[in-house]
């Protein structure tokens, strides 16, 4: 694999092919994604590299202070060869980066291989191809976050460390002095906290940047609109916190914080600048002088970073982890936005020419991320870019579903009865003939019994068991939280019932293929997801006016979903997935109806900062389907909207109330509005309670309810790596 390194002694960047390290228990070995440089920490490291000796020993008296001990201690020609030995050899560059989960050592329980992680440390994020990564040095990455995103993990960590020793209060004013990659960071982290930020950096560009994220007011700190601002905000009395983000031999910065800081305040030392404190400033106001330790508490402690001994939260809240997995969460959800900050994206095949162009002062830039290669050296796939299996379908051996008597009722049970069962499937169900609601099953006795009064169903219990065990139950309905489907899914193939689930069939590519192993085992294929707008009967009589297609399609599909109401367990992407993995198969399910295939590629694009998501799906015969899936639109825009372009046809589909169909010489509208939405729901409860009393075949076959299953999760694997995701059916 590569990896940038560093000779200290010449000065020499290389990207040098070294070993694959091994993952070794406590740990994950990741395969990276993106990695930022620290436009501060490593040019003035890379700056010191290329200074003579004398001047290395002048940037750095505490190294001096070493070798002069070591002389005292070990002798001359002794500390010589060991001075030279490590200032001869090549050293890693790098802290901060997002990658690929690609080995999952012994120990670690709380990632799998493919999740996207952030990873930290400058022993450990280093500017590589592959890294192993101790527990407490990385956090899984939120859904929908951009790997790009998520490789400011580390230094956002130190921000938000630098922030917290500042004990910042709701509606104080601070002052950042530093506009760079950490103080950017810091400015906005402040502003998310109800504090109202000035900003002082001698660059108009950052200035400037830093007003459009949030802060007040920015200038340089050598004129005096920086000083007006503050009176003005302060109401004369000064800042509550200066925050020294800036660099350099410089004594300016910290001159200016004493004098803008009010009686009392702090002075909150992150970057590594100057430090002759004017004493009588100083101790005129009683500053308070605070260091941040980098990315919080854990940094530097072996137990803690290396051994993963973690802090217990009640005595320390923000460890170096909890801070990262923190920061991360703040940019999924769009409290900070980093995409402003990249100043410029480089292939990391041209990681020396891109140093060479900051140092030299060529590149300007804030932040600026190497993005890896998609395919992985060595032997088999990309872990940057997998193909995502399709699991197979195999049936065993049982015998076909009975037929029933068209006088005998087919009895359903339900597990669950909540919002979407008791408004969209019940009432289709309790009155439709030649159906009996049997028992319904939830895990409250009270919410049982109001189920059970409202529909009529003959018994409700808490007891799953009993009812799959009873054999005059001819069909169980899955209608529970998403993290549930699976396993009840399997627990009902396996009693010998017919099954109706509720979209998602899954969350993860293991629960699938549960699933599937479950058919094979028992033979019991008579499965049924809930993807009921394919059964839309406007969309069905769009489809027969179109008629047939004779070349490729382009299909475009607006899902204008809004946002969720704060507390719902839709939100709780750790147990019940994401949202559009929640409800995402409904669109490809869909798509793939229209044009009458199964995706065999997905390609995910995430918004910076929100759930927004642009998928494209490629089909085999050269047709694609983009589902744009947003939830920042209006909300009294419909929320589905789709057209279908094909041989000079257009179908328009609006909201399930209008459809229409334009073929070049005359248009079809539909002729009538409904008088309320019909997503399918009825028609397609209606073929599965027809396939169960007929032992016909299940209304959609088994093998594209898992396409579009696998299709729905591999929009995560496409956002991990970036890059379009082939699926292929696994052998």
């Amino acid at each position: 694999m590569k990896q940038v390194v560093q000779n200290y002694k010449s000065g020499e960047l290389a990207l040098l092919d070294v070993p694959v390290p091994g993952c070794k228990p406590g740990g994950v070995l990741v395969r990276t994604a993106y990695s930022l440089i620290s436009t501060g920490t490593e040019l003035m490291k890379v700056s010191e590299a290329g200074m003579s000796m004398l001047g290395k020993a002048r940037s750095r008296p505490d190294q001096v202070a070493k070798v002069v001990q070591s002389v005292a201690t070990n002798g001359v020609p002794a500390t010589y060869r060991k001075v030279m030995g490590k200032l001869d050899s090549y050293t890693p560059l790098g802290y901060s980066l997002c990658g690929v989960v690609e080995q999952v050592g012994a120990g670690v329980d709380d990632v799998k291989v493919g999740d996207l992680v952030a990873c930290a440390g400058n022993e450990h994020a280093l500017h590589a191809e592959l890294n192993w990564v101790p527990k407490n040095l990385y956090a899984p990455v939120p859904d929908g976050l951009a790997p790009r995103d998520a490789a400011f993990g580390t230094v956002g960590s130190i921000a938000m460390q630098g922030v917290r020793q500042g004990e910042s209060r709701l509606g104080e004013v601070a002052l950042v002095i530093g506009l760079g990659l950490i103080g950017q960071l810091v400015a906005q982290l402040l502003t998310a906290s109800g504090v109202r930020v000035v900003g002082a950096d001698p660059d108009p560009a950052r200035c400037e940047l830093a007003e459009r994220l949030g802060a007040a007011a920015c200038g340089d700190p050598a004129s005096p609109a920086v000083e007006s601002a503050v009176a003005e905000l302060t109401d004369g009395h000064g800042v509550d916190q200066v925050y020294l983000a800036a660099g350099g031999g410089s004594n300016q910065p910290v001159e200016l914080a004493a004098r803008l800081c009010r009686d009392r305040g702090r002075v909150v030392d992150i970057g590594k600048c100057r430090l002759d404190l004017p004493w009588n400033a100083y101790y005129e106001k009683e500053l308070d002088v605070r260091f941040s330790r980098s990315y919080g508490p854990g940094r530097y402690d072996p137990e803690y970073e290396l051994e993963g001994r973690d802090y217990p939260i009640g005595y320390v809240r923000w460890t170096e982890r909890r801070n990262l997995a923190c920061f991360l969460d703040l940019v999924a959800r769009g409290r900070v936005d980093v995409g402003p900050l990249i100043s410029h994206t480089a292939a990391f095949d041209d990681a020396v020419e891109t140093y060479r162009r900051l140092e030299d002062g060529e590149l300007k830039a804030v932040a600026v991320l190497f993005r890896y290669p998609e395919q992985a050296d060595g032997a088999g796939a990309s872990a940057a870019a997998p193909t995502v299996a399709v699991p197979a379908v195999r049936r065993g051996g049982r015998a076909s579903a009975p037929v029933r008597s068209t006088r005998t009722p087919v009895r359903l049970a339900f597990v669950g009865a909540g919002n979407y069962a008791s408004s969209m499937l019940l009432p289709h169900l309790a009155r439709r003939d030649g159906v009996e609601l049997s028992t319904v099953v939830t895990t409250t006795a009270l919410s049982a019994a109001n189920a059970q009064r409202k529909f009529g169903f003959a018994g409700a219990t808490t007891d799953l068991d009993a009812v799959l065990g009873d054999d005059s139950v001819d069909a169980v309905f899955v209608v529970t939280r998403h993290s549930s489907h699976a396993d009840l899914t399997r627990k009902a193939l396996l009693a010998g019932k017919a099954v109706f689930v509720e979209k998602p069939l899954a969350l993860t590519g293991e629960e699938l293929t549960g699933v599937l192993a479950t058919v094979e085992e028992s033979g019991n294929d008579r499965l049924q997801v809930g993807f009921n707008r394919r059964f839309a009967p406007l969309l069905r009589q769009a489809e027969q006016r179109f008629g047939p297609r004779t070349g490729p399609a382009s299909l475009r599909y607006l899902v204008n979903a809004g946002r969720l109401d704060q507390g719902s367990w839709y939100l709780r992407q750790d147990t019940e997935g994401s949202r559009f993995a929640g409800e995402g198969g409904h669109f490809i399910d869909t798509a793939s109806r229209l044009l009458g295939a199964d995706p065999v590629s997905v390609y995910a694009v995430a918004a910076s900062g929100n759930e927004d998501l642009q998928v494209v799906l490629g089909y085999p015969d050269g047709s694609t389907a983009t589902i744009g899936y947003v939830t920042t639109g209006a909300a009294g825009f419909p929320k589905e909207t789709l057209d279908l372009v094909a041989d000079g046809k257009v179908l328009q589909l609006d909201d399930f109330v209008r459809t229409s169909v334009y073929d070049g010489r005359k248009r079809w509208v539909s002729s009538r509005l409904p008088k309320a939405r019909d997503k399918g729901q009825s028609a397609e409860l209606a073929a599965f309670v027809r396939a169960v009393r007929t032992g016909g075949p299940m209304p959609v076959p088994l093998e594209s309810l898992v396409a579009t299953t696998a299709a729905t999760l591999a929009v995560r694997a496409s956002l991990a790596c970036g890059a379009p995701v082939p699926l292929a059916e696994a052998r």
